[in-house]
């Protein structure tokens, strides 16, 4: 029986998934599966059932759940003891972004951390704003950063960083010599925008809202899952698309992508720190939200 398999064994039961668990430790399901059933032999006994699209721990589970917690808690401790006495800041921070942060702001930030603090190690998880929010409700990350906030009592947002959304086209576009685009020319040409649970797609679904129109009045040609695609698509004239300027400051400025304003409609939105409300954060995640917090203010 090793940590490794104790972990594993404890966020099947925790999360009572198995690909849950899987992407919360950063395993292929099968390995998670693995682990499951190693430590099923090395014990003897059946430690979880499947009920359905659950994982359910057998008595002897529960038994085992109730230590292994406490061997996990007590390795946590031993960790902190031992580098709060040698005055080091090592261990391992979990940090989850929405596309924007997660592709084009944290990279450099967590590159400048890491050379104050060598001894550590940082998972970064990219996936959409909503899926964040829920990986920080369940404490799967420590820090989630993301480009919109909900209404959840589990939670603490703290707003950090401004960002725009733009329209993008091709450099060929018949709009592209425009000084700006009407709100109403924006019903006539094919849109590739982000999917739903997109912080992106929110911001702009409520600046348009504000304007006095709506989404699904604009042609939807197709919904995509990340920033890169909707730029790709626009490069290979697809349809035309809103993005943070932050993501396309590279193509703007060799003429890969041009940018039209349209009259009476910005898209503003604010990035936030989401963390748990009811955990105590680690020394080392607190070190990075006050990193962040500099970085981002200076």
């Amino acid at each position: 029986m090793d940590l490794r398999q104790i972990e594993v064994f404890c966020k099947v039961v925790e999360l009572k998934s198995f690909s849950r668990a899987a992407e919360a430790v950063l395993l292929a399901q099968p390995t998670v599966s693995a682990h499951i059933k190693a430590l099923e032999g090395e014990l003897g006994c059946r430690l979880l059932d499947r009920l359905g699209k659950q994982a359910v721990p057998t008595r002897a589970g529960q038994l085992l759940h109730r230590y292994a917690s406490q061997i996990l808690a007590l390795h946590g401790e031993a960790q902190k003891a031992i580098h709060h006495f040698l005055g080091k800041m090592i261990g391992e921070l979990v940090i989850g972004a929405s596309t924007i942060p997660g592709e084009y702001l944290l990279p450099g930030l967590l590159g400048r951390f890491k050379g104050l603090y060598p001894g550590i190690a940082v998972t970064l998880i990219i996936r959409d704003t909503a899926r964040i929010l829920t990986l920080a409700q369940e404490g799967q990350v420590e820090i989630g950063i993301v480009g919109a906030r909900q209404r959840d009592e589990k939670l603490r947002f703290r707003r950090f960083l401004k960002d725009e959304l733009i329209l993008i086209l091709p450099p060929g576009h018949r709009w592209a010599a425009r000084r700006e685009v009407a709100l109403a020319d924006l019903r006539e040409e094919p849109f590739v925008i982000r999917e739903k649970g997109s912080g992106s797609r929110a911001a702009l679904q409520a600046a348009l809202a504000q304007a006095g129109m709506r989404l699904p009045e604009m042609q939807i040609l197709t919904e995509m899952g990340s920033t890169e695609a909707l730029k790709q698509a626009v490069r290979a004239g697809l349809g035309v698309a809103f993005v943070s300027r932050r993501a396309v400051q590279e193509e703007l400025s060799r003429g890969a992508l041009v940018t039209v304003p349209v009259h009476g409609l910005r898209v503003l939105r604010d990035f936030y720190i989401a963390t748990h409300a009811g955990r105590t954060r680690s020394p080392l995640a607190e070190a990075f939200l006050q990193f962040v917090l500099k970085g981002c203010s200076d």
